[in-house]
Formats: C-alpha cells, sequence, structure tokens
C-alpha cells in the first residue's frame, strides 16, 4: 500500500459516516381522518442556518397536530396548505437528541438531549428553530419530556394572560396574587380550568396549584379522578352539573365565585363563562371545538374580546405558542417535581393512525405519546 492510499485510508476511517438520506415517517397526502395516514420512507428533511436536526426518540400527539391532519377548520389549511399539508408529516412536540446544528446555532451542540416544537416529528428526524427548543431535564424520559411541549406552554401563556407571572420561586402571581380585572389582589384566589383533564388542562391544573389557587377542575365522570391526582382542590362532572349553576356559586347560592377561568374545552358559552366568575373576574379562553367549519371556535374568542372592553369583567384569548424562554422554564419546574406530565398512552410509531383514533375518540387522559 502506497503512503497516499495510507494516507487516504485514514482520512476515510476517521471521517464520520454520512447520514442515511431517508427515514421513516407517518404521512398524509390530504387532510382527512386516520386513515389517511401510514408509514413511509422519505428522505430525510434538511435545516435552516437557526434550525437543529433532532433524531426524534419520542413525539407528542396535541390538538392542533389533530386540526392539521384534518384541516379543519378550513382556516387551518391558509397557513399548512389547501388540498394537502405541505409538510407531509405531522407532529409538533418532540424530545430526542441533536443529530446537526445550523449555522447559526448557538446553544446547542451534537448529542445534546432536547425536547420541544418541531416539523414533523412523527418521524425518525425533525428539524426544529432553535428558539422552540431546550436542553430536556435530566431527570424525566424522553417520553414524558415529549409530553410537555404544546401542552404546557399553552397552559403556561393561559395563566399568564390571567395575570399570573412566574419567578425564580416558581410560578407565583405577581405582586403576591392574581390580579382582576379592577387590579384587586387575591392571596388564594379561586381558578377554574374546564378541560382539566386533557394535555392543557392537565398542566393548568398543576401550575395553577404551584400558584397557590384554590383550583375547580371540570371534566367528564371517568376522568375526574386524574384531575383529583394532578391537585384539584374540587372537581365537577360536567356531565350531570353545570359550573355556571350551582357548581359556580358559593354555598349559600349567592355570587359566582371563580376569580380566573381557563377555559380549555371550548364549548362553554360566553354568557356561561360570565355567569361563573366574579364581577371583575377574567376568562382566558385557548380554543376549543365548537364553531362552524371555517374558522372553528375563533369566532367566539374572537366575540369575546370585542366585549371585553364594554364590561367590567376581562375576556381574552391566547393562541398557543412556544418558546425557549418558556420551555427552560418548565424544563426547571420539571426537575424540581413541581409539575410531572400526565401520559395515558404509548404508541409506536407504526400505530400512529391507531393514536389518532383513540384522540379523536375524546378518551384520552392526559397526553398520547408517540415512540420513534
Amino acid at each position: 500500500m502506497t503512503t497516499g492510499q495510507q494516507a487516504k485510508e485514514s482520512r476515510d476511517h476517521h471521517q464520520p459516516a454520512m447520514p442515511a438520506p431517508f427515514m421513516r415517517a407517518v404521512v398524509q397526502e390530504a387532510y382527512g381522518s386516520a386513515e389517511m395516514l401510514h408509514e413511509a420512507r422519505i428522505p430525510r428533511p434538511s435545516m435552516a442556518d437557526n434550525e437543529v436536526l433532532v433524531k426524534v426518540v419520542a413525539a407528542g400527539l396535541d390538538r392542533g397536530t389533530w386540526h392539521v391532519t384534518r384541516g379543519l377548520p378550513y382556516a387551518v389549511r391558509l397557513a399548512y396548505g389547501f388540498r394537502a399539508p405541505r409538510n407531509p408529516v405531522p407532529g409538533l412536540d418532540l424530545a430526542g437528541t441533536v443529530e446537526a446544528v445550523g449555522s447559526k446555532v448557538t446553544r446547542f451542540v451534537v448529542g445534546d438531549q432536547v425536547f420541544g416544537s418541531g416539523k414533523g416529528s412523527f418521524a425518525e428526524f425533525a428539524p426544529a428553530r432553535e428558539n422552540q427548543l431546550a436542553h430536556k431535564p435530566a431527570g424525566i424520559s424522553f417520553e414524558e419530556a415529549a409530553a410537555v411541549p404544546v401542552s404546557a406552554c399553552t397552559a403556561l401563556m393561559a395563566l399568564r394572560a390571567a395575570g399570573i407571572q412566574p419567578n425564580a420561586a416558581g410560578i407565583q402571581p405577581a405582586s403576591g396574587g392574581i390580579h382582576s380585572h379592577s387590579g384587586r389582589a387575591d392571596k388564594e384566589p379561586k381558578v377554574l380550568i374546564t378541560g382539566a383533564s386533557g394535555g392543557v388542562g392537565s398542566f393548568a391544573v398543576q401550575l395553577a396549584k404551584a400558584a397557590g389557587a384554590e383550583v375547580t377542575g371540570v371534566a367528564s365522570t371517568a376522568k375526574l379522578d386524574l384531575v383529583r391526582v394532578l391537585g384539584a382542590d374540587h372537581v365537577i362532572d360536567y356531565t350531570t352539573q353545570d359550573f355556571a349553576g350551582v357548581g359556580g356559586r358559593d354555598a349559600a347560592g349567592g355570587a359566582p365565585r371563580y376569580d380566573v377561568i381557563i377555559d380549555i374545552a371550548g364549548n362553554p358559552s360566553v354568557s356561561r363563562l360570565r355567569r361563573a366568575l366574579t364581577p371583575s373576574g377574567t376568562a382566558v379562553i385557548t380554543g376549543g371545538e365548537e364553531g362552524g367549519s371555517w374558522t372553528g371556535s375563533l369566532d367566539r374568542q374572537l366575540r369575546a374580546v370585542m366585549l371585553s372592553p364594554f364590561i367590567k369583567q376581562r375576556l381574552t384569548m391566547i393562541l398557543g405558542a412556544q418558546s425557549a424562554a418558556d420551555l427552560e422554564y418548565l424544563a426547571g419546574l420539571l426537575d424540581a417535581g413541581t409539575i410531572a406530565p400526565a401520559i395515558d398512552r404509548t404508541y409506536p410509531l407504526v400505530q400512529v393512525p391507531e393514536a389518532m383514533r383513540y384522540f379523536d375518540g375524546g378518551k384520552a387522559r392526559g397526553k398520547v405519546v408517540i415512540t420513534i
């Protein structure tokens, strides 16, 4: 062997192997039900300069992914594609290891364990923006981490919109209390959370309790035990009791008792929310499944926001988003054991259609997670 051949062999031996050009992923060619989803081998995604390529270990199933898969409400298609999703791979929540980093990425290196929001997480690899990722807490599994990003960030945003702000000691209300629309601060505010047993609701209950609130969770009969385990002081079974009726008033049947309502279920009318609020209380609407096929629950949210300036109560809405700052903050709470993901079921990648059907059936208690 010549010296040149030896040098070439040495270079080849030390040069890292090029990644395989294809990967396993769940894809959809058209909007529709779970039957539109199937596993396929597709090219690995590219990444931008400000993105990280994540080798996905686990991915979470969230309501937004369900809406995109369905293509409903139709307003979704304005952002994701008219006839079919521009990115055929569904999924946002992810947890895994950094496979590669873009030239402008400074917070992560290859091999880091991360969690956050990506583009098409129901796959072996997915790109994610640096500003939508955080380092995975060492004390939790990839499956637990994948259950966090979309749901916990949405819950955190909703609580902040109600006047609850984080500090170094954990979620705490600004100036020591949750502030009502009038500016009054309560030491132990009464908070009602609809949809308390779902992905967002399960985190909202825990975060509100960490704020020192007296929490009432609304859920169906079969899910009340979970809401109690999450820390709720009181539960309301919406199949037998209306939170805006007796359940929303004090023992003497007097004035409505909730200082804050976090409406995650998305089906109570604005008038029902108002009946359950104190005269200067705050209702935060995060979304929901009611409404027309074009705008979904957005019309109800907008009606509430437009009414708010003309009444003493405060009605507001949020659109969920994930940021590195919020994810790192939540990572601290996870590390401390202040919050913990409630995972109902896990499914392997090949069973994503089955996972979607289970999610669609409304039986999930907490989060559904996909393992890659």
